[in-house]
């Protein structure tokens, strides 16, 4: 009897008897596989033991807390009944620089290595999570421990030299020495976890960039003098051969999910594995983006976005601007940041997207799709209206956008107005859906000027667009 038309021959063959002795063989194949899992699982298991050092150090901390205030009583005591001259107030005051300086170092041993070595601290972007918290490791964690213990050591030496009246020749050598010995390992910490870090970026790769080629410039990157974008392996097989063929690019949408399966096998927590997972076409921050050079832009208001309420919010941003006025690089830099803070970001321009959504759809498991996105609190859509999108193009750009709605965060950056966007799309009727879900909750910044990267060479006579 044939099999129905949604069961696969693979599918049919599961009805037909097993082998024997096949069960048996699966049983004692788990039996021999669990034992390890689970031995593995208890060794893991006992990272908790840690928890409660750490809580000792909190109350530590306290202690130093007690002896600060301690301290700067007394120093406040002397002043007042005139007993304190400046060699008393400087030693006084050194003293309790000594013991902020360690209470520091006490918050980074606490915060730092209870996230490395115990559990993860998941902040999600709060507005007080320390910066160097963001981008915390092993590595990281050693040099910054290394640096503030040369820093305590550089107060103790200077303590020891504004009271030189007081202090041996003995002392101040093995004051200076140690101090130098602090350094040089310092130097070292440091000198090392930067060949570690470049050899685990080769050796599991930088997460690819996304960037389209072709004439259609779906791939164009729009951010400040961009160049060698590596591209993401297009697929073999596929629903958009015939759009490759053509011209478009459309990369794997497979490659996205192998990079944040492997920026997760090393280790999600960090915030080096989130942008390596989150595929942007180049690194870019918000210090580095020219302010001055756009003619128009509310710089009150890309300051507000680098604090990422708009994430917790899960309301969109629209960037809108004539090609090379930095919206890629804005987009890029606030996923960064927002990686950085602990979000997971997911960047690719309209045609990945469209790539990606359409191999789902021809799979049919768009909706499967749609909902895995919903991991990613931040999904970057660049390079809208760069070219024509197709009908069902269109329609998959708007079940994006309409699942995302209130969901989570969306950037969007284009180089049309909105009211270009029915051009762009194919059909007013999906333009004015996808606009009026993706602005409800939005920041709609217009990015006016000339072309960044032409710059030096005088535009070749064409003017920028304005943008409405």
């Amino acid at each position: 009897m044939p099999l129905p038309s949604h069961v696969t021959p693979a599918q049919g063959h599961s009805f037909s008897s097993p082998a024997p002795g096949l069960d048996s063989f699966r049983d004692h194949r788990d039996v021999a596989s669990f034992a390890p899992a689970a031995l593995g699982y208890a060794l893991f298991a006992t990272r908790w033991l840690q928890a409660p050092l750490y809580f000792g150090l909190v109350a530590a901390q306290g202690v130093y807390v007690y002896k600060f205030f301690n301290e700067l009583w007394k120093l406040i005591v002397h002043v007042i009944n005139g007993h304190a001259d400046e060699t008393y107030v400087m030693l006084a005051v050194l003293k309790l620089v000594d013991v902020v300086m360690i209470a520091n170092l006490l918050i980074m041993t606490i915060v730092g290595g209870y996230e490395t070595f115990v559990s993860r601290i998941n902040l999600q972007g709060h507005r007080d999570q320390p910066e160097w918290l963001s981008h915390v490791n092993s590595n990281v964690l050693k040099v910054k421990l290394a640096t503030a213990i040369v820093g305590i050591s550089s107060v103790h030496l200077l303590q020891m030299f504004v009271d030189v009246h007081h202090t041996s020749q003995h002392a101040l050598l093995w004051g200076t020495a140690i101090h130098m010995a602090f350094i040089l390992s310092a130097g070292i910490l440091a000198y090392m976890s930067g060949p570690m870090l470049e050899s685990r970026k080769i050796g599991h790769g930088c997460g690819g960039g996304h960037a389209g080629g072709g004439h259609g410039g779906g791939g164009l990157a729009d951010s400040h003098g961009e160049g060698n974008l590596q591209l993401i392996p297009k697929p073999s097989t596929g629903a958009h051969d015939d759009a490759t063929s053509s011209g478009r690019a459309t990369p794997s949408a497979s490659a996205a999910t192998s990079a944040s399966a492997s920026a997760s096998a090393l280790g999600g927590s960090g915030a080096e594995s989130r942008i390596r997972a989150a595929g942007f076409p180049a690194p870019k921050a918000l210090e580095d983006f020219d302010h001055e050079y756009p003619r128009s832009l509310d710089r009150e208001a890309v300051a507000m976005l680098g604090k990422l309420h708009f994430i917790t919010a899960k309301e969109n941003v629209v960037l809108l601007g004539p090609p090379g006025t930095g919206k890629t690089h804005l987009a890029v830099a606030i996923g960064t940041r927002a990686c950085q803070a602990g979000h997971q970001v997911l960047f690719a321009t309209v045609a990945e997207w469209v790539a990606r959504l359409a191999d789902a759809k021809a799979a049919g498991r768009l909706t499967e799709e749609l909902a895995r996105l919903d991991r990613y609190p931040l999904l970057i859509v660049d390079a809208l209206g760069y070219f024509p999108l197709q009908a069902e193009e269109a329609q998959l750009i708007f079940r994006l956008v309409a699942h995302r709605y209130e969901r989570g965060s969306l950037i969007v950056t284009s180089d049309k107005p909105l009211s270009s966007w029915d051009l762009v799309l194919s059909d007013t009727a999906v333009a004015s859906a996808v606009i009026d879900r993706l602005v409800h909750h939005s920041e709609i910044i217009s990015v006016e000027g000339d072309n960044y990267r032409m710059r030096d060479h005088g535009g070749f006579g064409f003017t920028s667009p304005a943008v409405r």
